[in-house]
């Protein structure tokens, strides 16, 4: 196995937009480093991405690390770590950790389709991170790519040089080497001392069945060797490091690893709570002095409550969850219960994505049916007694009388359309409440900044902009603050009953079309009693919707045949009283699939 000089060692990330070809063009570079065979490459797009769900859907979701060899054609021999970045808004974090690790980036960007919103957001924190950027125009054999013009675009919007960007195809393969001579000649190596004492950043840890927890690192000083003892800096513990390696795609295990190398170890962990991303790892008997500068923790900006369908299904839901969160850090729960959906968990994720995305895993993975109630975010609640509360389930907001002011988080967004849409766009954004802060034009594409309260955002503001744009505009966004709002809790009545599950906090003025909405679909929903049940919507006391499910009849004066008006009269009133009564005690059923589909109502 060859052990360069650390100055032959490179690191760097690939970042760019979802779709603009990030996982392509690492089949290609593992392909041309002879990190895999064509037999093993054979039929298998996208290597580095393992998830079923990665493929299906074709986006990366966990961050991938590969280690390549490669000969240069100055005759050195040189160590690449290439590590495959999420495009999307939601898996940002899995691109800083990347970065952190790294001292360079090649940028991704589409040669027919330009700059795009994440590309932004991403190369920003590259360039926070002190990256060397590498600007690679992907998809030039398209007859649509307009390289020239993409150049012009990187340079204006970015701001870096991109006149000697590298022209490549990542799906035939053209242009590639040039990638591979630019990671060479173009970006740093890293910086690291050999005989200082060990010094390791947590990159990534997952659980592996046999293994147990699997620790990605990137040692800065010092050498990492295999049954030594080291600390987890953050947490304290101290382990018997009993692997250590690296991926080429597959596991090598080596003896060691020295200043400026990515690799795995293992330790006999048994949880990968105990393994904090951004931790620093040090040897257990001279340990350093400093931490390095670890990553923001992942923290979880939208929650809904998943309960399973069935019941008895509540145990293997817990189980499922916790080996989820097993390899996925940033994925938070805790146990509620609900009268009309039993005992379930309230989850936080990162965003939309993220939350449909567990949904399916656990569906799939674990064969689980599931309810999940209407996303919400965190509101921060100042009450009269001067204390501060956080609240992420309308169900837990305090008396009106008790709260001073209600504060929900506002997020700043950049949205890039076509300018055939940008009417529309502007539209949909003023009427989820938002605030234009600028417009500018990038080409022939125009670039908006708007400010839009978060709870709008979660309901369904991306398939919006998805088919008011027809599909055209991307878009990022950043949480910036919490401001005051006039919000209120709408719950819905059914038979004068509350029904927890579907309360939400909304904004006062969209209240009733949100409550209007709601009642409608509930009585489309709710199949006929032998009494007539009113669904209302409702704030505080005051109704502001409702709907009555007509009641079902039976015929009480099939029986009398002809005679006097007054047996008949007495029949309908008798019905009538029975009726009145079961109105009184009788119980409205409510399928689950009225839940379900009262959950998705599109405002």
């Amino acid at each position: 196995m060859t052990t360069a000089p650390i100055s032959n060692i490179r690191n760097f990330s690939i970042v760019a937009h979802i779709d603009h070809g990030k996982s392509t063009l690492a089949d290609r570079l593992i392909q041309m480093t002879g990190g895999l065979t064509e037999r093993e490459m054979a039929g298998k797009e996208q290597v580095l991405d393992s998830m079923d769900i990665e493929r299906e859907r074709g986006i990366t979701i966990k961050a991938q690390t590969v280690r390549l060899n490669y000969r240069a054609k100055d005759g050195k021999d040189y160590i690449f770590n290439l590590m495959d970045t999420p495009g999307h808004v939601d898996f940002a974090y899995e691109v800083s950790r990347s970065l952190a690790a790294c001292e360079g980036s090649l940028l991704v960007v589409d040669a027919s389709q330009g700059v795009e919103a994440q590309t932004l957001a991403n190369v920003y924190q590259a360039l926070d991170n002190d990256h060397e950027i590498v600007p690679v125009l992907n998809k030039v054999d398209l007859p649509a790519a307009e390289p020239e013009k993409v150049k012009q675009q990187i340079e204006d919007v970015i701001g870096i040089d991109a006149s000697d960007a590298v022209m490549i195809s990542a799906k035939t393969g053209q242009g590639v080497a040039d990638v591979l001579e630019a990671i060479v000649h173009r970006l740093p190596p890293p910086k690291g001392d050999r005989d200082a004492t060990l010094k390791a950043l947590l990159v990534d840890s997952w659980y592996d069945v046999y293994l147990g927890v699997v620790v990605l690192i990137r040692v800065v000083d010092g050498v990492m060797k295999k049954g030594s003892r080291i600390r987890m800096m953050g947490t304290g513990a101290a382990y018997d490091v009993e692997r250590v390696g690296f991926f080429t795609p597959k596991m090598q295990l080596v003896d060691e690893l020295g200043p400026g190398e990515i690799g795995f170890i293992t330790a006999a962990i048994k949880e990968v709570a105990d393994t904090r991303v951004g931790d620093t790892i040090t040897d257990d008997k001279k340990p350093v002095a400093e931490m390095l500068p670890g990553f923001k923790p992942a923290i979880p900006v939208v929650f809904c409550g998943l309960f399973p369908v069935d019941a008895d299904d509540f145990e293997t839901l817990r189980a499922a969850m916790g080996k989820l969160r097993l390899n996925d850090a940033s994925f938070s729960f805790e146990m509620e219960t609900s009268a009309a959906l039993g005992f379930g968990f309230r989850c936080g994720f990162l965003g939309l994505l993220h939350l449909e995305i567990i949904q399916e895993r656990l569906s799939r993975e674990f064969d689980l049916n599931l309810i999940a109630t209407a996303p919400s975010v965190i509101y921060k609640m100042k009450l009269t007694d001067g204390s501060e509360i956080e609240i992420h389930n309308p169900v837990d907001m305090p008396d009106v009388v008790k709260i001073a002011e209600i504060q929900e988080p506002w997020i700043e967004a950049t949205i890039l359309t076509p300018d055939e849409y940008l009417g529309s766009v502007l539209k949909l954004c003023q009427d989820r409440r938002g605030s234009q802060k600028e417009l500018t034009y990038v080409g022939s594409r125009a670039m908006v900044k708007y400010d839009l309260p978060l709870n709008e955002v979660v309901f369904d503001f991306y398939d919006r902009l998805k088919s008011v744009s027809k599909g055209y505009a991307s878009f990022d966004y950043h949480l910036t603050d919490y401001k005051p709002a006039d919000l209120v809790k709408m719950q819905i009545l059914v038979n004068g009953e509350p029904v927890d599950a579907l309360s939400m906090l909304v904004h006062r003025t969209r209240a009733e079309g949100r409550g209007r909405a709601m009642v409608e679909k509930m009585k489309e929903l709710i199949p006929p009693h032998m009494f007539q049940i009113p669904i209302q919507a409702a704030i505080g006391g005051k109704v502001i919707a409702r709907e009555t499910v007509r009641a079902l009849r039976k015929d009480v004066t099939a029986k009398c045949y002809g005679g006097d008006i007054t047996r008949k009269r007495k029949l309908l009133e008798k019905q009538k009283e029975g009726k009145k009564k079961m109105r009184q005690f009788g119980k409205v059923d409510i399928p689950q699939e009225a839940f379900i589909a009262a959950l998705k109502v599109d405002s």
